[in-house]
Protein backbone atom coordinates (compact mmCIF):
# COMPACT_ATOMS: atom_id res chain seq x y z
CA UNK A 1 0.00 0.00 0.00
CA UNK A 2 2.90 2.56 0.49
CA UNK A 3 4.24 2.07 -2.27
CA UNK A 4 1.65 3.14 -4.66
CA UNK A 5 1.70 6.44 -2.69
CA UNK A 6 5.99 6.82 -2.46
CA UNK A 7 7.22 9.44 -5.09
CA UNK A 8 7.73 8.50 -8.32
CA UNK A 9 11.18 10.67 -8.27
CA UNK A 10 12.49 8.30 -5.03
CA UNK A 11 15.07 5.73 -5.58
CA UNK A 12 15.42 2.19 -5.22
CA UNK A 13 17.24 2.32 -2.02
CA UNK A 14 14.40 4.54 -0.18
CA UNK A 15 12.31 2.65 2.37
CA UNK A 16 9.07 4.48 1.09
CA UNK A 17 6.71 2.63 3.72
CA UNK A 18 9.09 3.72 6.81
CA UNK A 19 9.07 7.33 5.14
CA UNK A 20 5.68 7.63 5.29
CA UNK A 21 5.33 5.65 8.19
CA UNK A 22 7.43 8.57 10.15
CA UNK A 23 5.77 11.19 7.94
CA UNK A 24 2.29 9.95 9.71
CA UNK A 25 3.54 9.90 12.97
CA UNK A 26 5.01 13.07 13.21
CA UNK A 27 2.05 14.76 11.77
CA UNK A 28 0.04 13.03 14.14
CA UNK A 29 2.44 14.20 16.79
CA UNK A 30 2.04 17.70 15.89
CA UNK A 31 -1.72 17.21 16.10
CA UNK A 32 -1.97 16.26 19.36
CA UNK A 33 1.10 18.76 20.59
CA UNK A 34 -0.69 21.88 19.31
CA UNK A 35 -4.14 20.45 20.92
CA UNK A 36 -2.96 20.20 23.99
CA UNK A 37 -1.07 23.50 24.11
CA UNK A 38 -4.53 25.14 22.86
CA UNK A 39 -6.10 23.43 25.88
CA UNK A 40 -3.36 24.49 28.64
CA UNK A 41 -3.76 28.86 26.95
CA UNK A 42 -7.22 27.82 27.57
CA UNK A 43 -7.01 26.72 31.43
CA UNK A 44 -3.81 28.90 32.02
CA UNK A 45 -6.53 31.93 30.32
CA UNK A 46 -9.38 30.78 32.50
CA UNK A 47 -7.50 29.57 36.00
CA UNK A 48 -5.24 32.98 35.95
CA UNK A 49 -7.26 35.74 34.71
Amino acid sequence: MAEDKAHPGWGAEMDAGDHIATYEGFITGAKWGIGFLVVLLAGMAYFLL
